[in-house]
């Protein structure tokens, strides 16, 4: 209609009737069509200093549109409050913002711009309630109803964003914003697939002029196919949508590309809650990444202002922000606090699990800590050394020495390999699992030919000879366990060959001296080796 009613207006123009009206009107039109910067440079001409700072206001000159508007002739009209209550906000006026907001009055229109500010300062209950009051009012107010079911969208409750989305939509089943909605919310509550299903049917109804519905779809589409175009649809769209930037580094995440997140994200001055959370989270990467504390006293400072906000700390989101601020902290039993209060959400996660057995660990609860370090299922988390790590600890500590060294068996060759055998010896040596003990030693010794490994390994032989003795172990596996520890002993096969080679090797006779030990005590005690 709009796009209609210029064309006349340029007939009028063109055939000399009323060309300031005219240009006015045309202004107007192209306002009302998002062609926000044509309807500035037509609103300069006419010097209206008000349209002026809204045209501006769209087009994100918030500094510049606050300054047209205090030149504007009427500074008492609603309509100018209404505008630098908005701009206020963008701008951060705290101050002016709460005096802008008292002089709103009980009129729809300054209902409703109070009901998008809270939404923009991510108040979802506080708009849901200013709706659903002018609702009760004016029922022919359809579109709120989109409104309405968004808030609830951004409150992760999709069922009922689903359900008084429905309302709107059976009266106007074309809606772009309204079916791009419910696209979100069956990939919220379904998967990807049945979100882009929703939008199937829309895709070739879009008229080409229609630019801004065309990129939410191809954004959106990008987004219920799990990153699949991202690199060639996200980056143009970077200026033109928010979400755009903050998906793409979602997808260098993923991706393990910290560093392009990093670099799109470095700017970003957040606002919102999911925009601190994403800057934390990618602050904490670089922080664990690079081994840098500023990183890390950043992420840690996003995830508060989110978990410590009224809005979000009694949200899932916000819980798990305050669990990741007191795991930077080291602070695990409050970790343990906050990630026991949401489990039940996320019991197949396996980055929940990994978090949660860590933190398990930090605090001595081994046992536990092994059985949620278990339900991790992705091949990535379970072969990274963190994870390996602690799980072998957890092992350890619960008296599984055998299973631990198995771990290490699978990773042998890996760049780990070596820090796993010295938390191995460590722990094993600390829990009297000395075989064990001794057999990493052996392994370090290899690797490193270190006189304190040696020691070591000398110690931790007497140590299985006095747990035999002591009938800690069963003396069936003193045949084994001594031929193990002979030839750990001597970091050869079992071989008499060998055992005379590596003999000849050992510092002072300490190791022949310990083999002629232990073989007259088997001879004693009448035990075969």
């Amino acid at each position: 209609l709009s796009l209609s009613c210029v064309d006349i207006l340029q007939h009028n123009i063109k055939t000399g009737k009323d060309g300031q009206t005219n240009d006015q009107w045309i202004a107007f039109c192209r306002f009302h069509l998002a062609e926000h910067k044509a309807a500035l440079e037509m609103y300069t001409t006419l010097e209206s200093e008000l349209e002026i700072a809204l045209c501006q206001f769209y087009l994100g000159m918030y500094s510049e549109a606050k300054a047209s508007a205090e030149r504007a002739a009427d500074r008492s009209s609603p309509l100018f409050n209404r505008l630098l209550f908005h701009l206020c906000h963008k701008l951060s006026l705290e101050t002016q913002l709460v005096e802008y907001h008292q002089k709103l009055q009980d009129t729809y229109e300054d209902q409703l711009c109070l009901a998008s500010i809270h939404f923009l300062r991510a108040h979802y209950q506080e708009a849901i309630d200013v709706y659903k009051k002018v609702l009760l009012e004016k029922r022919e107010f359809l579109a709120l109803n989109v409104y309405v079911a968004l808030c609830y969208y951004k409150l992760d409750y999709y069922d009922v964003s689903q359900e008084v989305l429905s309302q709107y939509l059976q009266q106007f089943p074309e809606s772009v914003t309204a079916t791009n909605l419910k696209a979100c919310n069956h990939y919220r509550l379904y998967n990807g697939k049945a979100a882009e299903q929703e939008l199937r049917n829309l895709i070739d109804t879009i008229p080409p002029t229609f630019t801004y519905a065309q990129d939410l779809i191809r954004h959106n589409l990008v987004v219920f196919r799990g990153g699949e175009g991202a690199l060639q649809v996200l980056p143009p769209l970077v200026d033109v949508l928010p979400e755009a930037k903050l998906n793409l580094v979602i997808f260098h995440l993923k991706n393990d590309n910290v560093t392009e997140a990093n670099r799109l994200i470095k700017d970003l001055e957040a606002t919102l809650p999911h925009e601190y959370v994403l800057k934390g989270v990618v602050n904490a990467s670089v922080g664990q990444t690079q081994g840098s504390r500023d990183h890390l006293k950043t992420a840690q400072q996003c995830f508060q202002m989110v978990g410590g906000s009224a809005s979000e700390c009694d949200t899932i989101p916000g819980r798990q922000c305050m669990a990741s601020c007191f795991f930077i902290l080291k602070q695990f039993d409050d970790v343990l606090l906050y990630l026991s209060s949401i489990k039940s959400y996320f019991y197949n996660d396996d980055t929940f699990n990994f978090n949660f057995g860590q933190s398990k660990a930090s605090t001595a609860n081994f046992k536990e800590a092994e059985e949620v370090l278990l339900l991790v299922r992705s091949e990535k988390l379970t072969n990274d050394y963190i994870y390996v790590s602690w799980l072998t600890r957890c092992l350890i500590m619960n008296k599984k020495p055998r299973n631990a060294w198995e771990l290490y068996l699978k990773r042998d060759n890996s760049a780990e390999a070596f820090h796993l055998l010295q938390l191995i010896a460590n722990d094993c040596y600390k829990m009297g699992h000395f075989l064990y003990a001794m057999k990493a030693l052996d392994a370090l010794h290899k690797l490193d030919p270190n006189p304190e490994y040696w020691e070591g390994k000398r110690g931790a032989a007497a140590g299985v000879m006095q747990m035999v003795i002591a009938d800690k172990e069963p003396k069936y596996a003193l045949t084994d366990n001594l031929k193990t520890s002979v030839n750990l002993l001597n970091t050869f096969r079992e071989s008499v060959a060998e055992v005379l080679k590596l003999l000849r090797n050992a510092p002072n006779g300490q190791s022949s001296q310990m083999i002629n030990t232990i073989k007259n005590w088997a001879k004693e005690s009448k035990v075969m080796i």
